[in-house]
């Protein structure tokens, strides 16, 4: 029988199936019993589950990045799927189709990797092309930075994630930078590829998403540029000629005003047009990839509208569920 994916499931139905945890916790009630709290995964979504009356011996039996089987029910609650959980058993990893729990396939990061090198070793800037060629070069980091997520929970947070979002913000600096003629082309291109180089470090990702020390303590924005200033030394060494002052700081600068305001840890507001439209093309696609992802994973399948999101303050309305307009009378 085949597998039902979370992104298949409805309210009330009985799950048998393997998946896997992540961010478990063992809490107490109001009453002071214990409950298991975990997030089970596969390549199509998220589904908070529940494990009431739980031991902690139940909750020692798997580590986060385990593959478990599952048996409980679905139901909605507050307008959103989760699962109340009977049974958690350990699977070995070598009984389960990895291919089940990856969004994107192999074929596709090795699709996105070789088209970010192309959009960088297409720049004309002898500078920055000699500059994207040391992370090019680099097998360690590039194989992580195509493996990496770009998030723990919100946009892109599966392995490979980090890789397509940059790809897909580096393809709008393109699209934009072609709109206005102010704009630096390959210094959009080349911010748009570092912006996130530190989540590489600052996130977990070989055993369920989480954040490292450093992550937690320093960021990804620091860490961004502490990368770049090792890549920098690195091409005054190769090349015996540094990339121009102002050039490398106005590169730092894009990666450290990316978020784009105080209130989203941005330590500096952005103040070359480069980093307006980096922080504004980032924001877009974090943003459209955050909701379709909720659209695909609204429980509402046979409605138009996807239930109230108190994050959002709003329904969506999901255009392939409405009827042609030619078939109404």
């Amino acid at each position: 029988m085949p597998r039902r994916f979370i992104n298949q499931l409805g309210h009330q139905e009985a799950i048998h199936e393997v998946f896997l945890a992540s961010d478990k916790q063992l809490r107490p009630n109001r009453n002071g019993n214990l409950y298991l709290q975990v997030e089970l995964r596969d390549r199509t979504g998220a589904l908070p589950t529940r494990v009431w009356n739980a031991t902690e011996s139940l909750y020692n039996s798997f580590e986060n990045g385990d593959f478990v089987l599952v048996e409980g029910t679905t139901q909605l609650y507050q307008g959103a799927l989760q699962l109340i959980a009977s049974q958690i058993t350990p699977v070995p990893g070598d009984e389960v189709d990895s291919s089940d729990f990856m969004p994107l396939s192999q074929d596709t990061i090795d699709r996105l990797a070789a088209r970010l090198a192309d959009l960088l070793r297409g720049m004309s800037n002898p500078h920055l092309r000699t500059l994207a060629e040391c992370y090019l070069l680099d097998t360690h980091y590039m194989a992580r930075f195509a493996q990496a997520p770009a998030g723990v929970k919100n946009h892109h947070a599966y392995l490979g994630g980090l890789l397509e979002h940059v790809v897909n913000v580096m393809e709008l600096a393109t699209l934009v930078a072609g709109r206005y003629e102010m704009l630096d082309a390959d210094l959009l291109l080349m911010g748009a590829f570092l912006h996130d180089a530190g989540k590489i470090e600052e996130l977990s990702y070989q055993r369920g998403f989480s954040y490292t020390d450093e992550g937690q303590l320093i960021g990804h924005v620091v860490m961004g540029v502490a990368m770049l200033d090792a890549k920098l030394v690195e091409v005054e060494r190769l090349s015996d000629e540094p990339i121009p002052a102002e050039l490398a700081l106005r590169l730092k600068h894009m990666i450290v005003s990316h978020h784009g305001s105080y209130e989203f840890g941005s330590p500096k507001l952005p103040m070359t047009l480069e980093a307006v439209a980096l922080n504004l093309i980032d924001n877009l696609d974090a943003k459209m990839h955050g909701w379709q992802q909720l659209m695909r994973d609204d429980p509402n399948s046979e409605s138009r509208w996807t239930n109230f999101n108190q994050q959002l303050g709003r329904k969506l309305f999901k255009p392939s569920l409405a009827p042609d307009p030619a078939s109404v009378d």
